[in-house]
């Protein structure tokens, strides 16, 4: 099926879809401005899946200090995002994937026109711009499924953030750790992407009986994961077992904070929510 490319029912939106690619764009500005901005989305996603689909056997291996250098721009964005993680931690470009395709499609639209505000959400990963003295409101949700707020943010232009991404067990990624939801706030949503897996697989109970975990190639054959054991179920667990796992990922969070690769990260786990914020709270509980 070719790329798919259409205005949704109320009129602002672009919708983007081509194969496992499905793209919601909203910009911001003058007409015209905004008309500009999403026939270059529309131009720059055709081809796109193509691209990544021609270098998958590089983007589904292990990145290491060595690892061939991609060749298009969107796998290099993959690659450069993972790479801080990779010396320390088994990932694949691939954990960047959603992310970095979000980033290319809203980097296209600002070299085409001016906008205040834009976003490019990639099954919830976001790209994010916001001119001078714009605000993006967003709602954190445990499970796409059954979604319900566990923490909201309000970001502004000054904050630096560019990118938003959500990692968890319940997801439609697979991750090696028990948290519901691990949603992280970053300058790019490729290094959100990145860095949502990696604190999404340090909240965890490793040989806990009450988590049911299983071989990824067994439930996807062609996992850049292979034979880890990704988590397929999580039972009742005890409050010391909830802290106990979610201060595993806030640990991993905060070293990310301290290294410059992300703003703040909210981790929520069988009803309790950890928030990792920097000098300020970017991210806020809900309430109750």
């Amino acid at each position: 099926m070719s790329p798919q490319a259409a205005i949704l029912a109320d009129g602002r939106r672009l919708h983007l879809q081509h194969g496992p690619i499905d793209l919601v764009i909203e910009a911001f500005g003058e007409v015209g401005a905004v008309q500009d901005a999403y026939r270059t989305a529309a131009r720059r996603f055709d081809g796109l899946l193509e691209e990544l689909c021609a270098e998958l056997p590089l983007l589904r291996a292990k990145q290491r200090s060595d690892s061939a250098e991609a060749e298009g721009i969107v796998a290099r964005r993959m690659q450069a995002a993972v790479s801080p993680h990779a010396a320390a931690h088994f990932i694949t470009p691939m954990a960047a994937v959603a992310g970095s395709v979000a980033d290319e499609i809203l980097a296209a639209m600002l070299a085409a026109a001016p906008l205040r505000r834009a976003y490019v959400n990639n099954g919830g990963d976001i790209a994010l711009h916001l001119a001078e003295g714009e605000v993006f409101a967003i709602g954190l949700v445990d499970r796409p499924d059954q979604p319900s707020l566990f923490a909201r943010s309000e970001i502004r232009a000054a904050d630096g953030v560019g990118g938003i991404a959500t990692s968890g067990w319940r997801g439609r990624s697979f991750s090696l750790g028990i948290a519901d939801a691990v949603t992280v706030l970053a300058p790019s949503a490729a290094m959100a992407d990145a860095a949502a897996t990696i604190i999404a697989n340090a909240v965890d109970l490793p040989g806990h009986t009450a988590v049911t975990r299983l071989p990824a190639v067994s439930l996807q054959p062609d996992s850049d994961l292979g034979e880890r054991l990704v988590t397929r179920g999580v039972g009742v667990l005890t409050p010391g077992e909830i802290a106990l796992a979610l201060q595993g990922g806030e640990i991993r969070a905060r070293d990310l904070i301290d290294a410059g690769l992300i703003a703040a990260a909210a981790l929520h786990l069988a009803g309790a929510t950890r928030l990792v914020p920097t000098s300020y709270a970017l991210i806020q509980p809900e309430a109750a």
